[in-house]
Order: C-alpha cells, then structure tokens, then sequence
C-alpha cells in the first residue's frame, strides 16, 4: 500500500483549490491601479518590507489571523504559534550572525478578489520574491528564489493573512511551465522584463562549433539588441589573457614555472620574498596571495595574505601582475600579443581591450543597475589583463570553440590547463584560467564568469561531448537568470552545474 504524507495531500488540495478557483473566475486578476490591489500591496509591505526585513514581529502578530497556517516546501507546516517562535529564534534572534532581506520580483505580483453572493470576503495574491542575506563586514548575497500564494481575508473590516504558500524554492529564478522559453520570443522578452534583465545574448556552441546566436531585449530605451551587440565581459577577459600566455607556453616562448621576478616585481612587494615564488602557473589558478584588488585595502598598496601556491584566492591583481611581466618580457603591450595570437588569427574584429573610436558605439550594451539607472560606461585607455574587455557573442563563441578544441595549444598544454590546480569546493576546482566542474564519468566543464557594474556574464566549455554556451547580460543582477539557459541548453550536465554551484 501506498502511503500518501498527509502535509504533501493537504498542500496539494490547496493549489489544486487555487487552480480551479482561476479556471472559474477565468484568470480575472485585479488591475494595479484597483483599490483591492493597493490595499493587499500594502499588507505585503508591512509583512515584508518592515516585518521580515527588520525584524518587527508586531505585524506578523497583527496580521495574522489566530488560526494562520504556513505550508513550506522545505520545512513543514507551521501555525501561527510555531511560526512565530521559530521567527523570533532563527532568522531575528538577537544572535543571529546574518540578516536577511526579502524582495519582491517586480511584475510577478497577480491578486483575484474573492466574492460570496456578490460580497468581497479575501483575495488570492500570488507572486515571486527572492531573499538576500547579510552578515559583519561582508556585502549582502543574493539567495533563494520562492513562489508564493497568500490567502488573505476580510474579517471586521480588517485584512488578515490565512494560508501562506512557499515553494519552489531555487537559487536562481524558475521558469517552470514556460516550456518554449528561448524558442519563442514573446515569452523570453515577457520573462526578461520580469527579471529586469534589459538585454541578453546566448552563444550555443555543438560539435565544438558555435552555431547559433540569440540576443532579446534592448541596448537602451526602445532600441533592440542585435546579433552583433557590443558587451563588456568583465572578467571573461581573463581567459582571453589566460590563452595568450599558454599560447607562449606550447610555442616554447614563455615557461608556465620560471618565476617572474627576472621580468617584473612590483615595487610594493619588492622586499618580501614571497615575489620569487610567483609564477604563470600560481597566477592562471589564483594562487598569488594576493586580494582581488588592491584598492580594497586601505593603504592601496599590493601585499600578500599568504604564502603564493599554499592556496586558493580569486586575483586580478594577478592577473595584471602577469601582464606586466608579458609585456616586459616581448616589449610589446598586451592587446598587441593578444591581436597576433588571439583575435587577429581568429577574426575576432568586434573585440578589443582598449575604449577608443573603433568602438560602433550603437551596438553597445549599455550597462544597468537592479532598478534600471544606466552607468557610465568603462573606458580603459590601456589594456587590463583582468577586466573590462569589449566582445560579441560571436567573437567569443569564436574564442570558446578554439580553445576547446585546443587550436595553438600543445597536448601538454592544454592537459595542464584542465587539470585541478587547485580545490575551491566540492566537485570544483580552477584550472588553468578557467573553473572546472567535476560532472563524473571522467566529464567535466570548463568556465569562467564576470561581474562588474551593469554586467553579469558566464561561459561554459565541455570538451568531451564539444558542447558550449555564452550568456551575456547587462544588469547587476543579471545572474538570476543564469539556471534556466544553462539547464535548457546543456540539459543533465547543465543540471549537474547547477547543483555543484547551489549545493
């Protein structure tokens, strides 16, 4: 005999309730600018924005209703008692090491009035929302995405919250039941607008060719992204620095092992030993000992925060400690050694490191915050190593495809560049200028991201079954749209990057 959880059967005859309640009244939901929709927006406000988000269990108390239920798809049921201890002693204790903030998806809200002989008695609000969290000198973090149902009711003239629904939850936004996303446009651009996501650009690279580009949504007000839109990457140009030197490496030019100091040692840790130990190898796994960036410390000065090759700290300081010693060693700037071995062979012709007039300013992606401001745009007038290079999709679905065919890298080369370097979670490791994901059966991907002021960017190579994709986005939060294309278009082993990533 089967035997059925009596939580999963009584959720599930609530949202099968809540289905045939839509059928009936057929999808009717309430206009924004009605009165019984600013009204539930603003119980929503006072439950979240100063209930949840500051921890003030007066209006879980007031707006509740005494016989309140709290279904969770991660944690039971609760009543209004047990919901409201376990409030007071999580997330709100007073020795709480982290703080969290809920916010609402914008656009996801749909409230449907409830009615008995022709009299409003409740309203169903259903929505998404996604939850930050924050602790002691770290910036706030991006969590879980959740669907929510509330059940809300008109009792005395006062609107009270009956059943709250949470499910679904996952670490990036869901899609469920939009089964023709980025096939049909319509439904892409309607689910990009959700997200706030102006504009994005997806490279799908099969049998280690890239062989289709799609790009939705606008470079700026009104004005549709192309094929060929211009994006700055971020820190995607790190693979591109990363290719360059091992391209050096397997032409017997540059030795991944000798250490740089006889090329280049930065004045500010010309007197600590540790220098002599750097080398392309500890740079190209973020193995330095060097902060991401030497701004973030206060005296602006590059030190190390351990011991180079003893373990794992992601560095553009690095990076750019690289190119110094490239550039002493050739006598040539690094966007010239990149132009001979890497875009000038491979046609790369709409990507460069340097801002200047060559840019086709009306193919630019301009770059946005969470709330839509544009910011001014990057305009390197030296090459970073790190940082900031200027790319299509199809320049990079170029690059990605000859590198994971091993185009101008020797065998010994590249079996160094996927090999684990170094651990940086379980199932995770950093290679040689790239991430690799450990997906069994000897499998594995490939990849790097980028993030910056109005960009969130990543890439994925699986040299064993020549698959790729490329995603671009021109937002600060454009990562929340990430699980979907990459388990739409790499399917079981996208799944698997996915849970390595969120697990």
């Amino acid at each position: 005999m089967k035997i059925i959880n009596p939580f999963l059967f009584q959720l599930k005859s609530i949202l099968v309730g809540i289905l045939l309640f839509q059928i009936q009244i057929g999808f009717s939901q309430e206009e924004k600018t009605s009165t019984l929709y600013k009204t539930i927006m603003s119980k929503d406000s006072l439950l979240f924005d100063i209930g949840f988000n500051t921890c003030d269990i007066k209006q879980f108390e007031n707006l509740y209703t005494e016989d309140f239920e709290f279904y969770h798809d991660k944690d039971s049921v609760s009543d209004k008692a047990r919901f409201l201890k376990t409030f007071k002693s999580g997330i709100c204790s007073p020795t709480r090491k982290y703080n969290y903030r809920r916010e609402l998806i914008s656009g996801s809200t749909e409230i449907y009035p409830l009615f008995k002989n022709g009299i409003l008695y409740g309203a169903i609000q259903m929505g998404t929302h996604r939850f930050y969290e924050t602790s002691a000198g770290n910036p706030e973090q991006a969590g879980s995405f959740a669907k929510f149902t509330h059940l809300w009711l008109l009792k005395n003239k006062e609107w009270k919250l009956a059943r709250s629904l949470s499910y679904n939850h996952q670490m990036t936004s869901s899609t469920a039941g939009l089964s023709d996303l980025f096939d049909n446009d319509q439904v892409t651009e309607k689910w990009l607008k959700e997200n706030n996501v102006s504009a994005l650009g997806i490279g799908i690279i099969s049998d280690g060719k890239l062989k289709q580009i799609k790009t939705f949504g606008n470079l700026k007000r009104n004005v549709p992204a192309p094929y060929n839109t211009i994006w700055n990457v971020a820190s995607l140009t790190k693979p591109v620095t990363a290719i360059v030197a091992l391209k050096l490496v397997s032409q017997g030019k540059w030795n991944l092992d000798e250490p740089l100091d006889q090329y280049w040692i930065d004045p500010d840790i010309a007197k600590n030993p540790n220098h002599k130990l750097l080398t392309t190898r500890i740079i190209l796994s973020h193995q330095t000992g060097f902060p991401n960036w030497r701004d973030f410390n206060e005296s602006k000065k590059l030190d190390f925060k351990f011991k180079p090759g003893t373990q794992y700290q992601y560095s553009g300081e690095g990076f750019e400690y690289l190119r110094k010693a490239l550039e002493k060693k050739f006598h040539k700037t690094l966007d010239q050694l990149a132009s001979e071995l890497v875009l000038v062979p491979l046609k790369m012709n709409d990507s460069q490191f340097i801002w200047n007039d060559k840019i086709d300013l009306s193919r630019y992606a301009v770059n946005y915050d969470k709330d839509g401001n544009a910011y001014d745009p990057t305009k390197n007038k030296t090459a970073s190593a790190a940082d900031d290079f200027l790319t299509t999709v199809e320049d990079y679905g170029r690059f990605l495809s000859s590198v994971m065919n091993s185009e101008g890298l020797s065998k010994k080369v590249f079996d160094d560049m996927i090999s684990h370097q170094v651990q940086t979670k379980k199932n995770k490791y950093f290679g040689l200028g790239f991430e690799i994901y450990d997906l069994g059966n000897e499998n594995y991907a490939l990849s790097h991201s980028g993030a910056d002021k109005g960009v969130q960017t990543i890439v994925f190579m699986l040299p064993k079954t020549k698959q790729g994709l490329i995603i671009f986005t021109n937002v600060d939060d454009g990562y929340k749209v990430y699980e979907n294309i990459v388990v739409h278009y790499l399917g079981e082993n996208g799944r698997k990057i996915v849970d390595i990533e969120t697990k």
